[in-house]
Parts: structure tokens; C-alpha cells; sequence
């Protein structure tokens, strides 16, 4: 019996070239974990979540689906309309590479005409009066102006601003948490403050102050949460004083410092499940007040960052909280807003939990006594959703 040959054996092996095989393998292997990494480390206004997707596919027509499902089922044949066409490919890629929809404007002047990207933001639901033209400002001013010294005429304590509401009963007081503290509120603008409390001045970026601020909301917020049954913790911490620490920038670090504070609360305190970040708008009196029954409101506009990966539960959330007002209180709710995007935050602070809300409260142009018959529609409001959610969830 004859011996193989070696060079044979060697020409065997080398025309296979078993070790190409492995090399594409480790290489198509590296690749996936980079993309992987690579997906999970961007920039979360970067990221695809299921929002980005769904905003892409919203121009497509249900009958486009049709028609990729009878490319593998002749039998949705039945079902496609005679009148309808393929999905336009050439459209989908344009807007895919370009962000700029053919039939929205907005989507190219937004980035090319200063001042326009202001129209370039999204109502998610519309309240009373609000288009385009009124949503939600921002007052981004030096740090040195937020935090300058201002004389303030501080609020009546004995005087809380709430009114009785005969028409509407409301049995949810019997109803308590108990020890349980479970929706925790803060202000990550803690300085923003209102003109009718500042008689120094009457211009909308000055409207700050150590004291006389967005936090008294927030503790009268609790006050009345409290008189619902549901237990609240409070945040009152200067984030201000954060920003000049670290040399921080008033604009695009606010977030930053206010984080940390929120992770803490909801590591220390398993039972909060709600997180309300509260804000004062700087738009003007006319747009942000509502007479309800011969009384004033402050107005009350729930923002969405469109860039977290809990953005549909926000927004489920957001959007349960205005139909609850609109039915109980009409007009007191400008709506929901989605904020976010190339340039801008996109999140703030919302991916701490599935139930986190930026809520403006009223604009620089309202007074205390506003603001607090507000905190206690929205706690008369949120009491009910909450109480609701209980029973479906079968807890006591």
C-alpha cells in the first residue's frame, strides 16, 4: 500500500485554505460586537428606538404592507386595492439620508433660516390654543443672571391659593399610601421665578430667584397630593449652586447636575414610581392662563424628550393626564409637546423611569395663587389616574 505523499497533502490543505474560513469568521465576528458597541454608546439623539422607527415608517400606507406581504403570499392578492401603489422607495431612502421630508418644509428651512428650528418640534396632542407659534420657551440667560441677588415679595403662607370644586366629587381621600412616599418631584431650573414677584424688574430672563421660585409649586404640589393620600417626596436643591461649582454651563450642563439627584432618590426609596421634573415657560400671560369657574389658572403643558428609550411610556403617561384634565378641568392643559434632536437635550432626565414628566407650570406672567389652584387640579387629576391604575393592578 502506497504512502499519501506530503506534497500531496500540503496541496490538499492550501487549495482548501480552511484558515480563510476562520479568518472571515473572527473577522464577521469582531464586526457584530463592534456595531453592538457601537449602537450602545452614541449619542442618545443618535440612537434608533422604536420612536425613530415608527416616525419613519408613518408615511408609509398600510396597503404598501399589502404588497410586501403578497411578494411571499400570492393570496394577499385578494386584498391589495387596484387603486394603490408600492411603497416609493426612492422617497424613503431621500428622507433616510437626508432627514428632510419632501412634504414638510419645516424639515429643511428649520435647519437652514435662524430662528426657524422653533417650528421644527412636534405637538404630540394639541390642548386648548396651541399651534405652532406658542409652544413652550426656554429662558437660557448667563449663569451670573440666574443667579443674581433680586429683592422678591415672598407668597402668603396662610393663603394657598385652592378653591372648593362642588360640581365634581371626589372620594380619593379616603384612599391613602399610607408611610409610602411614591412620586418624587423636583425642579432641575429650581431658580426659575415669576415676574408678579419680582416688582425690580419686568423682563422675562431675569425672572429668577433663590426663594421665591418653581419649588414653592413643588411643595404645594406635595401639600395637596398629600390631602389625595399619595405620599410625595420633595426635592428642593439649589442646582444652581452645581452649575457654578463645576463651571458649568446654565443651558446644556442643567440636566447634569439634577440627574445624580434623581438616580439617588429612586435608589434610596424603592417606592417611587412617578417623576415629576417641574418647570416655569417663558411665554407670556396670555398663552399660559386659563379662567376656570371666575378663577385664573396657570396653564400647564406636559414636554416629552423624544430622544430616551422610555419615550412611549412618557407619553402614555402624559397623554392620560391631559384627557383627565380637558374632561375636568377644559383649557387648563396647553397639551403634549416632543422636544428633542440634534442640538438639544432630547431626554432630560425622563430615562430614569417608565413614568417621568417635564411639566411646565404656568409662564413668567403668573402669580402664586394661579399656580397653586393648578397643583391642586393636577393632584385632584393624577389622585384619580393613580387610584384607577391601583384597582386594575388589584392593590390595596
Amino acid at each position: 500500500m502506497n504512502k499519501p505523499n506530503i506534497n500531496s497533502v500540503r496541496e490538499i490543505i492550501i487549495r482548501s485554505k480552511p484558515w480563510k474560513k476562520l479568518t472571515i469568521l473572527i473577522a464577521s465576528v469582531l464586526a457584530l460586537f463592534i456595531f453592538i458597541g457601537l449602537l450602545t454608546t452614541i449619542q442618545p439623539a443618535y440612537r434608533l428606538y422604536s420612536s425613530t422607527i415608527s416616525e419613519w415608517t408613518s408615511q408609509i400606507q398600510g396597503s404598501s404592507f399589502l404588497y410586501l406581504l403578497r411578494m411571499e403570499n400570492k393570496s394577499f392578492d385578494q386584498a391589495f386595492p387596484e387603486d394603490k401603489e408600492s411603497i416609493d422607495l426612492s422617497y424613503l431612502v431621500f428622507e433616510m439620508a437626508t432627514s428632510v421630508k419632501p412634504n414638510d418644509a419645516r424639515s429643511l428651512l428649520g435647519r437652514e433660516l435662524p430662528g426657524f428650528e422653533a417650528y421644527d418640534r412636534q405637538i404630540l396632542i394639541a390642548g386648548e390654543g396651541t399651534d405652532y407659534t406658542n409652544l413652550t420657551a426656554e429662558s437660557t440667560p448667563p449663569l451670573e443672571v440666574v443667579l443674581e441677588d433680586r429683592e422678591a415679595d415672598m407668597p402668603d403662607d396662610d393663603t394657598d391659593g385652592t378653591t372648593e370644586e362642588e360640581d365634581v366629587p371626589n372620594d380619593s381621600a379616603e384612599q391613602s399610601t399610607g408611610e409610602r412616599e411614591v412620586v418624587f418631584i423636583y425642579s432641575t431650573h429650581n431658580r426659575e421665578s415669576f415676574l408678579p414677584h419680582l416688582p425690580k424688574t419686568d423682563e422675562p430672563d431675569n425672572a429668577f430667584h433663590p426663594e421665591v421660585n418653581i419649588t414653592k409649586v413643588s411643595e404645594q404640589l406635595a401639600k395637596e397630593l398629600k390631602n389625595q393620600g399619595i405620599g410625595s417626596e420633595v426635592d428642593t436643591t439649589d442646582f444652581m449652586t452645581i452649575l457654578l461649582e463645576n463651571d458649568w454651563n446654565y443651558t446644556t450642563h442643567s440636566y447634569q447636575a439634577s440627574k445624580p439627584i434623581v438616580e439617588t432618590a429612586l435608589a434610596n426609596n424603592k417606592d417611587l414610581n412617578f417623576v415629576f421634573d417641574l418647570h416655569r415657560d417663558s411665554t407670556r400671560r396670555d398663552v399660559t392662563t386659563k379662567s376656570i369657574n371666575g378663577e385664573d389658572y396657570a396653564k400647564l403643558m406636559f414636554v416629552i424628550g423624544g430622544d430616551n428609550a422610555n419615550y412611549e411610556r412618557n407619553l402614555k403617561l402624559a397623554s392620560e393626564l391631559h384627557e383627565r384634565l380637558e374632561q375636568r378641568y377644559p383649557g387648563l392643559s396647553r397639551g403634549v409637546e416632543k422636544y428633542g434632536g440634534a442640538g438639544r437635550n432630547g431626554v432630560y432626565n425622563q430615562d430614569v423611569s417608565n413614568n417621568a414628566l417635564t411639566i411646565e407650570f404656568g409662564g413668567v406672567d403668573n402669580n402664586m395663587d394661579e399656580l397653586y389652584r393648578s397643583a391642586e387640579a393636577l393632584a385632584k387629576v393624577f389622585s384619580d389616574y393613580y387610584w384607577d391604575a391601583e384597582k386594575v393592578q388589584g392593590n390595596p
